[in-house]
Formats: structure tokens, sequence, C-alpha cells
């Protein structure tokens, strides 16, 4: 049995003596860990990882740790937890929740490398989209210490009592607020009533929105809070690009800037799965080879994506920035942002999949003219220059990829084997002209492809959408559905009034499909891509459920949803 672990406190002093810290061996780590990061050609902690290592190795304690992706989270609280669980005892001692099964993989994949040389400790991988069974069977083969898991199939292992968490005596969210947004939060609610009274949680998040203190409120013990104010720095190696583009014309657009660049090797950025299905079929029906990753996949459908993409056979992927998280590609030579994202964090996570091992990469990012001046703020705040790119006309598309060809054919060597096969093919073309035989090249190289086309530039153009979103994001409104108490403003159905800048719709799904609300904002995030910050209260009744949204967001919420389909059933949007 594993013995509780007790709480404690710390003088200033010693959170002084964490923060001056720099180098992995001086943090109290053991030296298994400390030779395999050195292995590795790790040797300088990051800032979340000098503050946070030596809290948690020192006793046991709730802790949160606010820092953005990408600072260095996964070793800052995998470390401390390789040290402190007993390799000895057959159990899970610690289970750690994250949003996507990509990233909950990479955590598996880093610690078993930290772990190199702590050979008893295993550490095992669930989640959803894979076969359970196989999941049941190795977590009672393996009998780990530690479990990664998706919230959503760790309660289903844990319901089927595949997974007891009576041992578990640390509990760490990873990317907690992301989990929130894609409506996990009842998920982590039950999860975390199952754990032990005595355990301990170790919270991380880029965010702390008003449901995540709710989480600290209510499931921790006077947490250690670290928060590390990390500028978004982005890298200096990439070039930022922006083309104003009508909605309606980017996949025309984007075809244009794909035959402008012939080695472009891509990740293109859209907001939800749906976008990424529709992107990758356009493309297709056109003879471009995309391939889209999201949440509907397989996990051997994704598998079998990233590899095509990653061999260099598939050079454009269409992908949601929760499917990306686990694409790790140093070779790209574009990011293309086919609609901006909410949070300006994911600006600086996306660009930076190109311009990796001291490369030169593009970012692209396509605006509606509607919203012209959002480059001017990205500029602001990131400290970068966009420039404005023009859309290729479909002539000047068509002049460089038929010179491309030409300059491939005029750099061929022809050796002496080519020479031989001359006089066989003289005849057939000696009644013609140089001219002549430059005219054929031509068309047979041309065929196909359309020798005009419109303008795809657009004008700025100015209006409340636009002067509204070249500003920074919105704030996050009040939620009611747990409270009951109405908003202020005008009078609508469903319960309430609604606030002033909220929106209220009505969507054919309710009680008797058999939903929670976090089933419902689940599904309706991922299929808007509109994030939950973006909605207020939710009403659900037997037939139909009313949900308020951000004033503006609430056309690409109707648009992206109306005519979707949920178990057979047409989904309907309308506003209330």
């Amino acid at each position: 049995m594993i013995q509780p672990l007790n709480s404690s406190t710390f003088a200033a002093s010693k959170n002084e003596q964490h923060s001056s810290l720099q180098t992995f061996d001086q943090l109290g780590l053991s030296d298994e860990l400390v030779k395999a990061l050195s292995e590795k050609g790790i040797t300088s902690p990051t800032q979340i990882q000098q503050e946070a290592i030596p809290h948690l190795l020192e006793s046991p304690k709730d802790f949160l740790g606010l820092a953005q992706t990408g600072t260095g989270k996964t070793a800052a609280f995998g470390l401390p937890l390789l040290d402190i669980v007993d390799p000895t005892v057959p159990v899970i001692q610690a289970v750690i929740m994250s949003p996507t099964r990509e990233l909950a993989q990479q955590i598996q994949v880093a610690l078993k490398e930290f772990a190199k040389h702590k050979p008893r400790i295993n550490v095992n991988v669930v989640y959803g989209g894979a076969a359970i069974t196989n999941q049941m069977r190795d977590l009672k083969r393996q009998k780990p210490q530690i479990v990664v898991a998706t919230p959503g199939r760790l309660l289903d292992l844990i319901n089927r009592k595949a997974i007891s968490l009576e041992e578990a005596r640390i509990v760490i969210l990873d990317e907690a607020d992301e989990m929130l947004n894609m409506g996990f939060k009842e998920d982590i609610d039950k999860i975390l009533s199952k754990t032990h009274g005595s355990k301990n949680t170790w919270l991380f998040s880029a965010t702390m929105p008003p449901d995540i203190r709710d989480i600290v409120h209510r499931y921790m013990d006077n947490p250690v809070e670290v928060s590390v104010k990390t500028s978004q720095r982005v890298n200096q190696n990439i070039e930022h690009y922006y083309a104003l583009v009508r909605r309606g014309d980017r996949v025309e657009a984007l075809q244009r800037l794909v035959d402008a660049s012939q080695e472009m090797y891509a990740v293109i950025f859209c907001r939800t799965k749906i976008d990424t299905q529709r992107l990758a079929a356009s493309m297709g029906e056109n003879g471009y080879n995309v391939e889209a990753i999201h949440g509907d996949l397989s996990q051997a459908q994704r598998d079998a994506v990233m590899k095509r993409f990653k061999a260099g056979r598939t050079r454009l992927l269409a992908a949601t920035d929760v499917a990306a998280r686990g694409i790790d590609v140093d070779n790209l030579t574009h990011v293309i942002h086919y609609e901006l994202p909410d949070d300006l964090a994911f600006y600086t996570h996306r660009s930076g999949r190109t311009a990796r091992a001291g490369k030169k990469g593009v970012a692209i990012a396509f605006i509606a003219p509607e919203i012209s001046g959002k480059p001017r703020w990205i500029e602001k705040q990131l400290g970068i220059t966009m420039s404005l790119m023009k859309i290729p006309q479909a002539q000047e598309v068509i002049m460089k990829k038929v010179q491309n060809e030409l300059d491939g054919l005029l750099a061929s060597d022809v050796d002496h084997e080519v020479s031989n096969w001359l006089p066989a093919f003289q005849e057939q073309v000696e009644h013609l002209t140089k001219d002549d035989l430059l005219a054929l090249w031509l068309a047979h190289s041309m065929q196909g492809l359309k020798t005009s086309g419109r303008d795809l530039n657009a004008e700025p153009r100015k209006g409340r959408g636009g002067e509204r979103d070249s500003r920074a994001p919105g704030h996050r409104g009040r939620r009611t559905e747990d409270s009951g108490k109405p908003y202020g403003g005008k009078p609508s159905r469903g319960g309430g009034s609604v606030e002033k800048g909220m929106q209220r719709f009505s969507v054919n799904l309710g009680k008797a499909d058999k939903l929670r609300k976090g089933d419902l904002l689940r599904i309706l995030c991922d299929s808007s891509g509109v994030r939950s910050k973006y909605i207020g209260r939710i009403d659900m009744q037997g037939q139909q459920s009313y949900i308020d949204v951000k004033e503006q967001k609430s056309g690409s919420f109707a648009r992206s949803l109306d005519g979707l389909q949920f178990k057979g059933r047409k989904i309907r949007v309308r506003k209330a």
C-alpha cells in the first residue's frame, strides 16, 4: 500500500533559490534522470522547469503551473513524477490527463525516454479511437505505475473497472484549459471524484479561465502557484505574409499558391474538422493531393496519414489546431492559416511548425476583407511584420509552371544511350520547325490549366465586423447554465434573457438525444470551430436546446453547423 501524501508549505527564501537554479543536476533530480537528459543533449532547464521541479520534488503538495504551450511543461511535471513513483509497487500511482491522443502519446514517449535508466517504471497510454480491449489487456499485463490518458477513455476504463485510482496519489491535468474548451469538464469532475482524498493534484495550463479556477477551488488544497510569463516570440526565420481573400475564393487562391510554389510542403490550418474535410475534398477534385487529419479518423487512419506526410508522399496536410498536436516534421516550407485562430498563441504555435532546425519558412494567412485590420494588430502583439501578398493571376501561375518545366528540360543531360534513340524519332519531326516543336510542347504542358481567371485579391472593407475583429479577440463571457440566473437584456425564448453582445440560437438537439451539456458543447465547438469561451448560456430541453453565442462569432456558428448530421439527422440551427 502506498502511504498517503502530506501537505507542506515553503518559505519565500526557498522560492527565490528555486528561480536561480540553472542546471538539471541542481534541481534535485536523480542521477538516472540527469544522465538520460544529458544523453538527449538537454542540459539547461526552461523557466517553468526551474520553478516547478524543486517544488514538486521537495514534499507532497498541490501545484498550479501557468505557462504557454511549448515551454517545457511535460518535463516540468514528468521528471519529478518519475523520481516520486515507487518502481517496486506495481499499481497505478499517478495518472496524467491530456486533451488529445497525440499529446498523450507524446507524453508517454517523453516519460519513457526520461526513464531509460529507471527500467522498472512502466508508463502506459490509453485514448479513444483504439481498441479498448487491447488497452485493458496491456494494463493488466504491464501493471504500470503511471497512466497517461484522454479523459473520455480514462472514464470508460474506470467504469469498466479496468483502472482503479484508489492508489493514485498524484493526478496531473496537462493543457487543462484546452481540455475544458473541448467539453471535458464533466468527465474531469467524475474522474477527480473517484480519486483518493489525500491525493495531490498538479494542474498545468496556458490560461486561467473561470472553469480552471473552479477546479482549483473544488479539488486542490492551498496549491503552490507558479506563473511563467513568456512573450509570444515567433521564430525569426519565418517570413509572415497575409492575403486579402474572400471566403468563397480561398480554395482557388490556395491552388494558385500551390501551383506557384512547386516545392511547397505545408500544413494548412483550418478551424474545424469539417473544414479540413471540405478543403481536402475540393482540392482533390481539382487534382491536388491533400489529406486531412481530424478527430473522426481512427488511430490507424491517422497513423497512415502522418506516415505518408512525413515521408513526403503527401505534401499538403489540412489540420485543426488540436489534431496538429502530433505533427512533428522538420522540413516544412509553409504554414497556411486558412482561417486565423481565435487565440493569438495558436498563431505562434502554428507558424512555428515551419523554419525548424535553422531552416527558413513562410507563414501565409488568408484574411477576409472585412477584417483587413487584423494583421496590424497581430504585428503589434507579436512584434513581427506581416507583408501583403498578392494571389497570383492565373496567367502568372501558368507562366511559372511552364517555365519550371522548361528549366528542367533544358537542365537535362543527354547521354550516349539517348543519342542512339534519336534516329528512330527524327523522321517524325523533321518537317517541323523549332517554333512548331515549342508550340506543341507548350500545348501539351498547358493541358488542363486555366489560361484565364478572376482576380482573387479582395479590397479591404470596413464595417462593424472588421473594426471589431481587427482588435484583440473577445473576452470570455459569463456562463449561467449552472446558476440559473437570467442575463440582463432583451427577452428571448429558451428561458431567461440574452446578455448584450450575445445572440441566441435554437438547435434541434436536446435531452431526448441522450446528450449532456458537456456533450452538446463539445459537438458545437468541434463542428463549428467556435471556441467555448464565445459560448454563454446553454438551456437544454427535450427536442431542442438554446445556446447563446457572442455576436462576433454568431455568423460562422450558424453557417458551419447548419446541415451537418447527428446520428443520421440533419442539424438545424435557427436564430431564436
